[in-house]
């Protein structure tokens, strides 16, 4: 397990807090972490990749004054603490000025939390990942004659421990694990070949899909797209699914968050308060949740984390602000330096199949490709893939098209959104459908 015990990185972080202010720091806040893992990756049953990781950080951030200055090592070592903090003191003697720089308000942090249970370390042995990811792999190869090769799939597991520390008598100690498996797949018939994957990652290794489960559902999404076709030019209903509506809902965090907001590069700047999504979207966040992939007492600053609501009924009554972009603001830090924690969206439908039976006929999106999306004005396009819907039902599958839009009117026209979450997310935000999108497709389609 790890080298260091949580006494050591305690004593590291105090020792640098110490030595900061003897170097004429007037505040500071020191990160130290150490963390270990196996990573297993097997394609048509050879081994293709054994990596073992195991790494340690120590990062200061000091202010004197107004003036920020940052270092990072690797090393533990007195010597190299004392050189690092030097490092970060020079550095912030000649920066500039900023009256926003500086530690979140003391009466801000955390001072109680409780065992959220993400520590799970997985002790599995190389051999035995070998397996693992053999196993998958030889379940995805045997589930349909159409799959015709790998690409491969992996078995990861990693534990991580963290010590956070400031000069506004603050430190905090966290441990975490966190595993995953993956397969992906290749299929091919008469029109041609086609790739698509899964993957599956939890706190806790006995919550992961089992390998064969993982392997036949990588082939089924690959098989599922061959023979893809085109669709008319046209504008038509479009349902997100759950692999892909995060995104959606990750562009509106994206558009509320303290950097684009206080730069005013935000197409939903000056929203608070105000309704800009459909009045049917409630979105909350949750950073307590047990096991939770995003779940936290405190963010990367020290604040204290809330359940609160970000969008009721499509009104903005929170942003994502860090102490910096908060006074940038003259606001309040939200606790989400660092992100966002544990996003759930409230659904007013069951899964998948209800969004497609209301929808009728139109879309169903189930990958997305490019970077077509404008922060500053809301204009989305980008390529596409999925099925078409007709009467409810999955048609045939669906490429080489794109979709487009503008955020502020896709958020408004959200008419549903399923309770189909994923479990290995973060965040639990299930299938959204969407009124009424642009899509290119062949006009001779």
């Amino acid at each position: 397990m790890f080298n260091h015990s949580e006494k050591q990185l305690s004593d590291l972080a105090s020792q640098a807090l110490d030595y900061a202010k003897q170097c004429g720091a007037t505040a500071a806040d020191v990160g130290v972490s150490e963390s270990i893992g196996q990573s297993v990756s097997v394609r048509l049953q050879e081994i293709e990749q054994l990596e073992y990781q195991q790494e340690k950080s120590f990062d200061i951030t000091v202010y004197v004054g107004g003036r920020k200055g940052n270092a990072s090592s690797s090393d533990f070592s007195t010597p190299s603490l004392q050189a690092t903090v030097e490092a970060a003191v020079n550095i912030a003697k000649f920066t500039a000025e900023d009256d926003c720089a500086g530690l979140a308000d003391a009466k801000l942090l955390a001072r109680e939390w409780r065992d959220l249970d993400l520590f799970h370390p997985w002790q599995l042995d190389v051999d035995a990942a070998i397996e693992e990811a053999k196993a998958c792999e030889a379940a995805a190869m045997g589930a349909d004659s159409r799959i015709h090769t790998s690409e491969g799939a992996s078995i990861n597991t990693g534990s991580s421990q963290y010590v956070l520390a400031n000069s506004n008598d603050f430190l905090a100690y966290m441990r975490s694990s966190r595993h995953s498996k993956s397969c992906s797949v290749i299929a091919q018939d008469g029109d041609g070949m086609e790739r698509d994957y899964w993957y599956d990652q939890s706190r806790v290794a006995a919550d992961l899909l089992g390998n064969e489960q993982l392997g036949k559902i990588a082939a089924e999404r690959t098989v599922r797209r061959l023979g893809a076709r085109t669709v008319p030019t046209g504008k038509y209903p479009v349902v997100f699914d759950n692999t892909v509506a995060g995104g959606l809902i990750g562009h509106l965090i994206g558009a509320i968050s303290g950097g684009v907001l206080y730069r005013k590069a935000s197409f939903l700047r000056d929203s608070l308060g105000t309704q800009v999504l459909s009045d049917i979207v409630h979105l909350r966040e949750e950073p307590h949740v047990l096991r939770g992939l995003a779940s936290t007492y405190f963010d990367s600053e020290g604040v204290a984390t809330q359940p609160r609501n970000i969008i009721n009924n499509g009104t903005v009554e929170g942003y994502f602000l860090s102490s910096y972009s908060a006074r940038k603001l003259g606001m309040q830090t939200t606790g989400n330096a660092g992100g966002a924690h544990n996003l759930v969206l409230q659904a007013t439908d069951t899964g998948l199949d209800a969004l497609l039976a209301k929808m009728g006929t139109g879309l169903l999106v189930t990958e997305l490709m490019g970077q077509g999306v404008n922060m500053l004005t809301g204009d989305y396009s980008r390529g596409a893939a999925g099925f078409w819907v007709e009467n409810g039902v999955i048609a045939y599958p669906v490429a080489e098209i794109t979709i487009a839009g503008q955020l502020q009117n896709m958020f408004k026209n959200i008419v549903a959104i399923g309770n189909d979450g994923l479990k290995r997310s973060a965040h639990r935000i299930g299938s959204i459908m969407i009124s009424e999108m642009t899509i290119a497709g062949d006009d001779a389609a």
